[in-house]
């Protein structure tokens, strides 16, 4: 499993996004960025996540921040979730799982004693440099989206 550690150069990632766009890191130079990986688009956790980010998405935009998710999702799948519950963030496909294992996000999981492999709920803060300045891993999503905002705003 890769280890991304705060003060280390972002790994690159370009992603298919709702829309019919791209988002890359290298296109995002100068800006901050918020990478948050969820499990699955429009289940409870993941949509909540959702939902905490782009209501705070004013105040991101503010503090020169790009909020993207990312999942293993498809892209149309990707679009029905965004309209759904009216997200405010960027959506990224990482359908072929190139980014989730660069980013090592891909893990190992159990649930009721099952294991299989899916995407850590996880958000790395990274600066205009290209820079992971924060990392959380294993995120509980009540209050994190708040505490994301409270870091960015620091830089």
């Amino acid at each position: 499993m890769t280890d991304i550690t705060e003060n280390a150069a972002a790994p690159a990632f370009d992603l298919a996004t709702d829309g019919d766009g791209r988002v890359s890191l290298d296109g995002l130079k100068g800006k901050n960025v918020v990478l948050y990986f969820y499990p699955k688009a429009d289940t409870p956790g993941c949509t909540t996540e959702g939902q905490d980010f782009s209501a705070l998405i004013e105040r991101f935009s503010a503090a020169k921040a790009v909020v993207i998710g990312v999942s293993r999702d498809t892209v149309k799948k990707l679009d029905r979730f965004k309209a759904k519950h009216d997200l405010k963030v960027v959506l990224g496909s990482d359908e072929d799982g190139l980014v989730t294992e660069a980013w090592g996000v891909w893990v190992l999981k159990k649930l009721y004693g099952r294991e299989y492999m899916g995407i850590e709920r996880a958000t790395f803060l990274i600066d205009g440099q290209g820079v992971v300045r924060r990392a959380w891993r294993n995120v509980k999503v009540k209050g994190h989206a708040e505490e994301v905002l409270a870091a960015v705003e620091a830089l």
